[in-house]
């Protein structure tokens, strides 16, 4: 199982329902899989009882049991999403083999002291010798003296030439620390100024589009039943109750979103989005011909630039395969939302940390565009903040000098 999850994407783990990886999942009689409560509620809120995907009508309803072959590959592919990528030797490695050398230079230096030691006692013992046979061996004694002398000379100087080679690793070894301390510090401060000189740089580019700001309100025409819309037209939530409408072309089904009244067709336009509170949310731009009456994957190919939050801090773009927003580093607040119909850009942005989040470039529009929201299910509370279209700041954009 560990071989084949690992030759799989996150795609094959989707739910076309919540778009998000399997949640107990089950199989329909016609074979395509789903979150088990997913497909409940789909058919809890659908007058007939058919597959999602496939259309198919079952004339009674399934009863469906969690696959477990499926589930645990689900297990499986997501306990194998981290890995390690790097190990480097750190300053405490470092000061360890410094330390290492100053306790072999301790050793030679007491060894150096026992030899001399052995060599005084070696010196009175044969001078006691000697004495006794000063008459006949006079000369031997110093001589035997001599070869003492001469071996411990010997000695001492191949101490002294270790130690000097120990001492000169140490000194070596403490350049290094002394250079790695440096450089760790020129890095980090390379870091900081980059990153500072990002967010000045988002900062203008964010205070220039917001100058291109409409006043986007919801379309309720557009809006699925289960969603709640204020009476303004600026906020949307999961009611988690199905509202009895008529089903125009327009509204969506299954899936809990809802479009903006606005349409563009060129130039350029921005609006703000508050998300703070929420655990799941998907928000972008559509383009008019999107199928509102089937589940979808929220990306370009289908007509679709989005980013979406998932388990309250999965922050990801809906590029073909998902990629994640690294430049979210705590919980977003409010999204920018950014178009350049001619240019074919659609940029998101962190407002409250002035931070470009990810940038579609490159895209072909050829139909009109509408702002699309789906607020994703109430979760038992859990994720029961509203979506809120806000006002943008103008003292923020401009600046506190008025944008002089």
């Amino acid at each position: 199982m560990a071989s084949a999850s690992g030759l799989l994407s996150e795609q094959h783990f989707l739910c076309s329902i919540c778009m998000d990886v399997f949640t107990d999942p089950v199989a329909t009689p016609c074979g395509h899989n789903y979150c088990k409560a997913c497909i409940t509620r789909y058919w809890d809120t659908s007058d007939v009882c058919k597959c999602p995907l496939c259309a198919k009508i079952f004339n009674a309803r399934p009863d469906v049991s969690v696959n477990t072959f499926i589930s645990e590959m689900v297990q499986q592919f997501r306990s194998n999403k981290l890995k390690e990528e790097y190990e480097a030797k750190t300053e405490a490695e470092i000061q360890q083999m410094i330390q290492e050398r100053r306790v072999k230079i301790q050793e030679v230096k007491r060894s150096v002291e026992l030899s001399r030691k052995d060599a005084d006692t070696v010196i009175a013992d044969s001078v006691q010798v000697f004495t006794a046979l000063i008459s006949c061996v006079e000369r031997s004694q110093a001589e035997l003296i001599g070869v003492i002398e001469e071996k411990q000379k010997a000695t001492e100087k191949q101490a002294e030439g270790f130690i000097e080679d120990l001492q000169q690793e140490v000194t070596q070894l403490e350049k290094r620390s002394s250079e790695l301390k440096q450089l760790t510090a020129v890095s980090q401060l390379e870091k900081t100024l980059s990153q500072e000189m990002k967010k000045q740089l988002c900062d203008v580019e964010l205070k220039r589009i917001q100058q291109y700001e409409v006043d986007v309100t919801l379309d309720p025409d557009t809006a699925h039943p289960n969603l709640i819309l204020s009476e303004d037209g600026k906020q949307v939530s999961d009611g988690n109750v199905r509202k009895n409408l008529p089903d125009n072309t327009e509204r969506f089904s299954p899936c809990l979103c809802v479009l903006g009244q606005q349409s563009f067709s060129s130039g350029r336009f921005y609006y703000e989005v508050q998300v703070g509170g929420k655990t799941d949310w998907i928000i972008g731009v559509v383009r008019e011909s999107i199928d509102r009456k089937e589940p979808f994957n929220p990306n370009p190919n289908n007509g679709l630039w989005t980013i979406r939050l998932r388990n309250g801090d999965e922050y990801a773009a809906h590029a073909g395969p998902a990629v994640l927003l690294p430049a979210v580093r705590q919980e977003l607040q409010k999204v920018g939302v950014f178009v350049d119909y001619e240019e074919g850009l659609v940029s998101f942005y962190d407002v409250e940390n002035r931070v470009n989040l990810y940038s579609f470039t490159g895209c072909s529009f050829t139909e009109r565009l509408y702002p699309f929201f789906w607020p994703m299910h109430n979760l038992n509370g859990r994720n029961s903040a509203p979506l809120i279209i806000s006002s943008v700041n103008m003292d923020a954009a401009l600046g506190e000098d008025g944008g002089n």
